[in-house]
């Protein structure tokens, strides 16, 4: 077997192991995925700064909220994780605690809120979709809440589904619609199918199984998730989930520098700049593209934080030169799962992380606070630096 030495990698053994329904919803976006490309093109548009002679000993630790990480990186929340290995949330929660990072919960998340703290003792923040009725939001933020979640997400960017046109082929909409096609795809994954469709580690939404009952089906509690989108959600709803979170609260879709500012008048601490993975609309920026414009007007309190494209330690670094203070990962952990469950989640930090500390090392910077505009040497048109 070839040595696994980067994160695609990861991303070839996950599309060998999982059935091809399965590896398109991780792996697909939008529409004609221009987003979905842009996100890891934008990267390369950026040059770094070589800068020779400088120190060899590297600081990767922030400080998010009082919290202290060990690397400026965090998993951000994914859900149906349990599609990719049994328990996923669980593997990730291990692998992040493990690396000394922090681990964002997903209200889609297969294993429940509580279960994953009970069983983690690293970070742990909770996102919250905020779909259906008031009380639907507030009987989630209550748990996390009383779980012991330090932070809370608000995702604002998914209040009507993006056309993610590979999972439309599929028939798949948060479950697996079985025919023909899939069974015979599923059967050519013996590994996946025996380790989760056949076992009793069959994912089900966990933390959505309190609004519906403990004999709620698969499809039931699917449906429930595409009936209580909210487009109607609206800035007053974030001012009321303000009032009731006591911690830290963020706001994740954020685009561009109005509404990031709209989000600090609202009582955010901070926002997370993102197009959803390239999953929503199609045509959107990369988030790199944005977020000097973002960090350019906000105050220095506010904490920034980038997701989308993130599959090398030098994507990080640039992140953070154009002004976040730290990124979520998304797929580069889940391609990691896919192949092989926490111990991949384990090696996709691991690469990440040591890349990360060649690039410091490169470009002359001892701490992953000290990165700033000193550290680009050019970008493309189109690529907003710091305001």
């Amino acid at each position: 077997m070839t040595r696994t030495v980067n994160i695609d990698d990861l991303r070839r053994r996950a599309r060998r192991r999982l059935p091809r329904v399965v590896f398109d919803f991780l792996d697909g976006g939008a529409e004609d995925e221009v987003t979905l490309r842009r996100n890891r093109q934008a990267y390369e548009d950026i040059r770094l700064t070589p800068r020779i002679l400088k120190g060899g000993t590297v600081d990767l630790s922030i400080d998010l909220f009082g919290q202290k990480f060990a690397s400026p990186f965090m998993i951000g929340p994914t859900g149906l994780n349990g599609i990719y290995w049994p328990k996923g949330d669980l593997h990730l929660a291990g692998a992040a605690e493990d690396a000394g990072i922090g681990f964002a919960v997903s209200t889609a998340s297969n294993s429940s809120m509580e279960e994953i703290a009970q069983r983690s003792g690293g970070p742990l923040w909770f996102q919250l979709y905020p779909w259906g009725k008031e009380a639907f939001s507030r009987a989630l933020i209550d748990r996390a809440s009383e779980a012991g979640y330090s932070a809370l997400i608000i995702t604002v960017d998914s209040l009507v589904g993006g056309k993610r046109e590979r999972d439309l082929r599929h028939g798949f909409a948060h479950e697996i619609t079985m025919s023909a096609p899939i069974v015979l795809d599923g059967l050519m994954h013996p590994g996946w199918l025996k380790s989760v469709w056949l076992s009793n580690n069959r994912p089900r939404l966990q933390n959505l199984v309190a609004f519906l009952g403990e004999r709620a089906s698969d499809k039931e509690l699917a449906d429930f998730t595409r009936s209580q989108r909210n487009p109607h959600f609206s800035w007053e709803d974030v001012r009321r989930i303000r009032k009731q979170w006591n911690g830290p609260l963020l706001i994740k879709g954020i685009m561009c520098a109005e509404d990031a500012l709209r989000a600090r008048q609202e009582g955010a601490d901070g926002v997370i700049v993102s197009n959803h993975g390239g999953r929503q609309l199609d045509g959107a920026p990369a988030t790199i593209d944005v977020i000097g414009d973002i960090a350019g007007q906000l105050d220095k309190d506010a904490k920034i934080l980038l997701d989308g494209g993130i599959r090398r330690g030098s994507d990080t670094v640039k992140a953070l030169a154009l002004g976040a203070h730290g990124v979520l990962l998304g797929r580069a952990p889940l391609y990691g799962l896919a192949a092989h469950g926490r111990e991949g989640v384990a090696q996709a930090l691991s690469i990440l992380e040591d890349e990360l500390r060649r690039t410091m090392i490169f470009v002359g910077c001892q701490s992953v606070r000290d990165l700033g505009a000193q550290h680009i040497a050019a970008m493309k048109t189109g690529v907003a630096g710091p305001g």
